[in-house]
Formats: structure tokens, sequence, C-alpha cells
């Protein structure tokens, strides 16, 4: 694996015994029928509602309402009766809307703990009881016209990636609903100095898609006090539900609901698609999770011995090979792209589940809308309960059609590896990584001119496709861009005791990872505040830490400006430019040629008039030498768009000739 470990919420292994008081093997696991038809255990209408629950395991099944979400005693108590294919059925007369719900299932004689069910839709106030609403009435006004911003290729893509506190919360972001759904709906709002915040500068930025870290329901945040917490939200409870923190009122159920639908609406209007970040590898805890509540020892692998199988380095992994386990994903995936109209999903820890269920997702969603862009993590935190050749690792991306992982070879060969934050690569000179960052810059296809012997992690191209690489140096995980250069730096100047770094000096490598990453024929990937060299004091994991060290500094727009306006343009000149996202493998061996460089410089020509690209001739060189560098090219005239920090698409300066000089620490890019 090569990516850092996920946050550990549960670190203690659970015993079988202890977890499942049903505890079956897998063969008997198999023997149980899974239903028919979509997934739905709430199905509400003014005169009556219908329950269904699937638990093949219980010996009984009762049903209570309750008149709040949390609290109080219960309005009244129904048993259940078991219908076909493992289903608990219920039908309630009458008007039920407002009221709230949760299953109990017996199992060997024992009455286990409630449950709002697996695939709850609307819950109270943290989760514990699921909701009786009209889901038409969540619909905001304008919702049956809502629709996703044109996409004709996977290569059109610029990703961003960001966590709602993280994007509203500082003072000077001028967002009234800070670290909630709707902030990305407010307009208008500028720092103290006027410039653009919120979703106005992800119009500015360019960006054609935004990740939002998990919205679900997850456990880390009580919803009631919100302001005293902060978390990434990887701990999952209730996968179909919006989280309530991020809600104005997470008290009522519809208000959650509406307010992420007006969210994803007005990032439509703008241009922008939404993807959500998805976790169905692992659960907060799984002895008290809605799985195991449900049906004991399902839905979680284990190892020989019975205790939990824990490949999501958080205490569990989930069974995605179990046939109810892979309709759930599919289902849960689909319900998201319908209801919510989400433009895409990244799979957290994708390498966990297996590669039928991540094809069978992808399969679901082609018959919706094939423009939805699906991608994940390409690994696991440790061995998953599978065989190696089942699971959906990075190495197996050629056999996941549509489907793209992040590619860790770019990021580590531009900036150092994963295990030591003072390790520095391409970025602060160190010689050897340049295969790795072509091997990034190519999209990870075969490419005759890549030595893959010499990349950092795989030893093969692993993508049919470049859009099936995420191109990046900066997410959530580890350190930020900016931290990780001071650091590096920092380190490589005085490895024995702490030195200022040159902010001058930062900001030159920030401008050239971001060229590089945008100028990449993979999918760039751009984690929220990169391009305003946001930093997160030098926290490592901060998934739990305060908004004090998450919140992006908005003032730094200003303080930045420069640094912003070369990131928006490099995204303008991708985006109008063909030769930077050809989109196939054929194309980019047959047009992205390496031209020869001294260590700690990467060149390349590409040939733009044969993918259509009104520049015919496109020269791109990165130079991490504190030195500059001399390159030979084809000979000719160019116009300079990008040298020494600079942007410009209407032309820096002309160079003539066939041997061009590439300032110190910068890029260059030039056409003709």
């Amino acid at each position: 694996m090569k990516n850092t470990i996920k946050k550990t919420f549960v670190t203690a292994m659970i015993s079988l015994s202890s977890i499942a008081l049903n505890a079956q093997t897998t063969v008997e696991f198999l023997k149980y029928p899974v239903p028919v038809g979509p997934i739905n255990e709430m199905a509400y209408s003014t005169g009556a509602t219908y329950f269904t629950l699937w638990a093949p395991t219980a010996e009984a099944v009762r049903l209570t309402i309750y008149p709040t979400g949390e609290g109080g005693m219960a309005d009244a108590q129904y048993d259940m009766s078991r219908n076909i294919a493992g289903k608990w059925t219920k039908s309630l007369s009458g008007n039920l809307v407002g009221k709230f719900y949760t299953f109990q299932v017996k199992v060997k004689g024992k009455w286990l703990d409630e449950t709002p069910g697996i695939f709850c839709k609307a819950t109270g106030v943290n989760g514990q009881r699921a909701a009786i609403i009209d889901m038409q009435k969540t619909n905001p006004a304008g919702w049956a016209e809502d629709k996703r911003p044109e996409l004709k290729d996977f290569s059109d893509i610029v990703l961003y990636e960001m966590h709602h506190r993280d994007f509203s919360m500082d003072e000077q972001s001028g967002i009234k609903n800070k670290g909630k759904f709707v902030a990305l709906t407010e307009q208008g709002t500028k720092n103290a100095n006027g410039l653009s915040t919120g979703i106005d500068h992800l119009k500015e930025l360019g960006v054609t898609h935004v990740h939002i870290l998990p919205s679900y329901d997850f456990g880390s945040i009580d919803e009631k006090h919100p302001e005293h917490s902060y978390n990434w939200g990887y701990d999952p409870v209730n996968y179909n539900v919006p989280e309530g923190s991020y809600s104005t009122d997470p008290y009522t159920p519809a208000t959650r609901i509406k307010e992420f639908k007006q969210m994803v609406m007005a990032m439509h209007k703008a241009g922008i698609r939404v993807v959500l970040d998805v976790v169905y590898n692992h659960v907060f805890d799984a002895a008290s999770s809605q799985f195991e509540k449900t049906v004991p020892g399902y839905f979680f692998r284990h190892k020989a011995d019975g205790s939990l199988a824990d490949g999501s380095g958080c205490g569990n992994e989930t069974a995605s090979d179990m046939p109810m386990m892979r309709k759930y994903m599919v289902e849960s995936v689909l319900y998201w792209l319908n209801e919510y109209h989400l433009d895409g999903f990244r799979f957290d820890l994708m390498g966990v589940h297996d590669i039928e269920t991540m094809n069978a997702i992808r399969e679901a969603v082609n018959a919706v809308d094939p423009s939805i862009f699906i991608y994940g993590e390409g690994w696991a935190a440790s061995s998953p309960a599978l065989p190696d050749a089942q699971l959906a690792m990075k190495a197996h991306t050629n056999e996941l059609n549509g489907i793209a992982a992040f590619g860790d070879e770019l990021r580590d060969g531009l900036r150092g590896g994963w295990t030591d934050d003072k390790e520095g690569a391409f970025l602060i000179n160190r010689p050897g990584h340049e295969e790795s960052v072509k091997f990034g810059i190519v999209g990870a296809v075969n490419h005759p001119q890549v030595d893959y012997t010499k990349i950092n992690y795989s030893k093969a191209p692993w993508a049919n496709e470049p859009t099936q690489m995420i191109s990046y140096v900066s997410c959530h995980d580890d350190m930020c861009l900016a931290d990780r250069i001071k650091t590096t730096l920092a380190h490589k100047n005085s490895p024995k005791k702490k030195v200022k770094v040159d902010l001058s000096e930062r900001i030159r490598l920030q401008k050239l990872a971001e060229t590089a990453i945008l100028t990449s024929q993979g999918v760039p990937f751009i984690w929220c505040g990169d391009e305003i060299l946001r930093d997160k004091k030098g926290v490592h994991n901060s998934y739990n830490s305060p908004d004090s060290i998450n919140t992006i500094p908005w003032a730094q727009k200003t303080q930045y400006e420069d640094l912003f306006k070369y990131v928006s343009s490099l995204v303008s000149l991708r985006k109008s430019h063909k030769a930077f996202h050809m989109g196939s493998a054929e194309l980019v061996r047959q047009n992205l040629e390496f031209l020869p460089s001294p260590n700690n410089v990467i060149a390349f020509k590409l040939n733009g008039a044969a993918v259509g690209d009104s520049w015919s001739t496109i020269i791109v060189v990165l130079n991490s030498k504190t030195a500059p560098a001399k390159v030979a090219v084809p000979q000719g005239d160019y116009t300079v768009v990008c040298r020494d920090g600079s942007v410009n698409v209407d032309g820096i300066a002309k160079a003539k000739g066939k041997n061009i000089s590439v300032p110190a620490q910068s890029a260059l890019i030039m056409y003709k």
C-alpha cells in the first residue's frame, strides 16, 4: 500500500464471538436469498406506510414507532411478518409523516439493539432513529429542472477536493452559513480585500468537479454540538443520509436533505459537477453498526480465527463480495445519483472492494448516465481477507472499465515518499525521480519512453487509458503541499536543526508542482487551498484537528494572489487545449515525446496538430534545478505562455532556435 494508513476509529480487534451472535460460515451465508428489486425499508404514502427489513437469520423482528427523533416513549410497537427472500414486513395505515421508527431483530433467542435499518434515507439527530418523510417535499424549487453541466469526456475533468468546514469556517470567508452544505449556495462572498471566496472562487479557478469529503451521516461528530469537534467523516453510520452537522437544523430530517440538494443545484448552476467521497469499505464501529444489528456476521469479512479482518486499518472491513453487500453498494450509489443528482463518486480504500462489485457499480451507473466519474484509492491499509487477484487494487485498474485510481507514483515522485514527511524528491532537486514523474505525465499508460524499472512503486503501466489515473501531488491525507515543501526543503538545507525556508522558493516549487499536475495526461486533482498556499501548520494527519489547523485562511488569497492566478491560468490553458488532455493512450503514445534533458529536468513535446489543437507543437519543461537549465527543442519560432512563474495565454515572449534556457525551479510552456 502506497498511501497514508487511514484514520483509526476502532483499533481493537473484536472477536467473532463478541460481534456475531449468529456466527456463520461464508458458505452458509451464501444460502440466504437476496431479494429482487430495490432495497426500500420504508415506503410512505398518505394512506399507509409499508416497512421492510432484510433479516434472513432473524427469529423475530419488531417495528417501533416514535413521536420524536431521540428520547421519549414509543407510540407503539408491532411484530413484523416473515416474507420471502429473507424479508420481514409490516404495513401501518394512516398518515405517519413526521414519525420516527426503528427495527429490532431477535437472533439466537436474544433481542439485538434497535436500528434505523441498513438503508434508511432520513433520520433524527445523530442517526439513531429513521424518519418517515415525504421525499418529494425535500426538493427545492427548480429541482425537477436541475441538469448536470455538460461533460463530453473524462479527459476534460479538473477535480477539486474540499471539506465543508475547511472551505467556509474562516472569519474572512464572507460566508454566512459556515461549515454547512448551503455555504456552497452563497454567491458574491468575498474576503476582506474584496477577492472572491466560496462558490465564486471555484468558478474563478475554473475547476469542473468538486469532490466533497464524506457528507453522509458519520459517527465522530455530535450533530447537536458540531462546534465542539472536527472530523473528516471517514466513519460511516448511515450511508444514505446526509450528515446532520452540515445542516442548519439537524433535528428536522427533511432539512439536511433539502439543503444537500440546494448545494448540488447551486453547483450545477455554476457549471460545476459534484463528486461524493464514499466509504463503503468499513464502518465507524462494527459491533454497533446497522449491518451487525440486522444480520450479524454477514456484512463483514473475518479472519480464519473468527476475528474481524481489518484491511481498512479502522477495525473492520466490509464484505463487498457477499451478494447482499454488493447489491447494497450498487443501490446506494444509484440512490445518491438519482435522488441527489450527484455526478461522481470517489471510493475510499477501493482496494478493499472486489473487482466484480466495482464493475457492477460502473455498469449500473452507465445505465443512468455514463458521464458519471468514478475513481478511488487503489490500495488498502493492510491485506484484506480476500485473494489479491479479486481486489480493486491499483495494479488491477486495467480490469476496472471506466474507473480511475490515484497515481501515487507521480505524487511521491514530485514531493517524496509517504512514509517520511522529511523525504523530498523531484521538486527539491533530488535526482532519480524523473521516471516516476514521467509515468504520471503519460497517465500511467504504456509509453515507449518511460523506463518502468525505475518507477518508485509500479514496475508496469496499470491504466488502459490516461483518464484512469488521478494526477495529484496533495490531498486531505498526509501533509498538504505547502507543508511538505517547507518540511523537505528545511531538512535538505539543514538535516539536524530547524531552519527558515525562503518563501519565494516555496512558491516557485508550489507552482512547479501544479504545472506538472495540470499538464499531465491523467485527470488533474487539486486539494482545496493549495492554490493559495494553504497549510495545516505542519500537521500530517489532521482528520480530527480543530478548525484552527484545517480552515482555509481566505486572507491568503490576497497574500498569494499571484499563485492563485498562476494555477487558474493553468486550468484555463489545459481546458482550452486538447493536447494537454488527449484522453487516449494511443494518442498519448503517438503524440507525447520526451526530449533529452539533464537530471532534475523533464521536457516533453506535444503534437497538437494531430489531436485538433490550434497549437501545432507544444513544448513543456519542468526544471527543479536550483540553476537555469538548457534544453534542446525542435527548430522553430515559438510563443512562450508560461515562464519563470508567470502564465499569459496571449504570450509572454517569443523564442526562436533549437535551444532554450529555463529559469531555476520553474516551468516553461511554449507553442508554435
